[in-house]
């Protein structure tokens, strides 16, 4: 008897994952050898002498496989989040996953929110530098409403901030901040800005061309 139970409780758990499979329209993708085309993306954007940094291979981890979870690239500034969000990832979207990439920043979200909401794929670069919005006595914030539809349509969402975890959820409140954590993959960006060691070299540059 007990070896009947637990055979229709099995064939009962498949039947459920099954129905669970079906409903799941999260977008899943799966890029062969990711690490080399970052890498290529890297050089691409920002030159010959691209850095090769601890976090973009969990970005490069991500896109072998994303799990159907969407990117959130936060931390310190002048690490590349806007460079990979903004320049790298729509070409390794279009050239080689074949899906459409679309990109504003959160201050434009107010004006470009009806337009991106129409996609499934959304890129928000910067978040937490949007104002909320006043519209007779209510206030809005757009991100809010961003990642509330990206749960309930199942849209990938990836972003970009400077913030940490603890200025995210002050910023948002806990139930917002809970959603991003659901929907998207949290990668870490901390170390020195990379602006002030190229502001540095391309001083050098021209010091070395005056002496010359």
């Amino acid at each position: 008897m007990a070896k009947i139970i637990k055979k229709a409780a099995d064939i009962a758990m498949q039947q459920l994952r099954r129905r669970f499979a079906q409903n799941d329209t999260r977008i899943r993708f799966q890029l062969k050898d990711a690490d080399a085309v970052l890498r290529r993306g890297l050089v691409w954007a920002m030159g010959e002498d691209a850095r090769w940094l601890p976090e973009y291979a969990e970005v490069a981890d991500w896109l072998s496989d994303n799990q159907g979870k969407g990117l959130l690239c936060m931390g310190d500034c002048g690490r590349g989040k806007t460079q990979i969000t903004r320049d790298i990832l729509p070409r390794i979207f279009n050239c080689y996953l074949r899906l459409a990439y679309n990109y504003c920043t959160a201050k434009q979200l107010k004006d470009e929110f009806d337009k991106m909401s129409r996609y499934k794929i959304i890129c928000i670069d910067d978040i937490g530098t949007e104002a909320k919005v006043k519209s007779y006595g209510n206030t809005r914030d757009y991100i809010e409403d961003l990642v509330d539809q990206c749960e309930q349509d199942h849209k990938l969402l990836i972003c970009s901030t400077n913030l940490t975890a603890d200025e995210l959820l002050q910023r948002y409140d806990l139930r917002v901040f809970d959603r991003l954590k659901a929907l998207c993959r949290r990668v870490v960006f901390e170390g020195d800005s990379m602006r002030d060691e190229t502001n540095h070299k391309q001083y050098e540059t021209i010091l070395t061309h005056q002496k010359d």
